[in-house]
């Protein structure tokens, strides 16, 4: 029986990102559901120190003029980003579907992903210092709230969270 495995990702996966999530299952070859939240997760403060910790002072900069003034662009960037993330898993010849996820709960939007058949939850974000942490990351959320083994993983790497 197949593995439905539901990914929760803050931007499209990379090609070495799915590669990665496949090999998890290798040769079982699970089904992905891929989950890309639209509009502002972020906090503007625990993204500058999220920059800072990691040294990056012009990034730090940046996150402050960086507000989603602009929600229609922001979900045309997560559709952009579920679109590349699933045509990088079928590449790979598995199962894959995704979908946008509005409003401010993602981890909400994987319960209800995990109660319609899902068995085991992946979330690939990029390091957040402050987040992490403090174990308040998606994933840490997600572990607390859903009865199913959940992995982190950080984007473009082999790194664990």
């Amino acid at each position: 029986m197949a593995q439905h495995l539901v990914v929760l990702t803050e931007r499209a996966l990379s090609a070495a990102d799915a590669e990665r999530l496949v090999a998890l299952h290798d040769p079982e070859s699970p089904t992905f559901r891929v989950l890309v939240p639209a509009g502002g997760r972020r906090n503007v403060l625990v993204d500058v120190l999220d920059h800072l910790s990691l040294l990056e002072f012009r990034e730090a900069a940046d996150a402050v003029g960086e507000r989603d003034e602009h929600v229609d662009e922001s979900r045309t960037k997560a559709a952009a980003d579920v679109e590349a993330s699933v045509a990088a898993l079928r590449a790979l010849d598995v199962e894959a579907t995704g979908e946008v996820v509005d409003g401010g709960d993602p981890v909400g939007a994987l319960a209800a992903a995990v109660d319609q058949g899902g068995d085991e939850v992946v979330v690939v974000t990029s390091p957040h210092a402050v987040e992490d942490t403090l174990h308040r990351d998606w994933a840490s959320v997600a572990r607390e709230r859903l009865g199913v083994p959940v992995l982190h993983v950080y984007a473009d790497s082999s790194w664990v969270g």
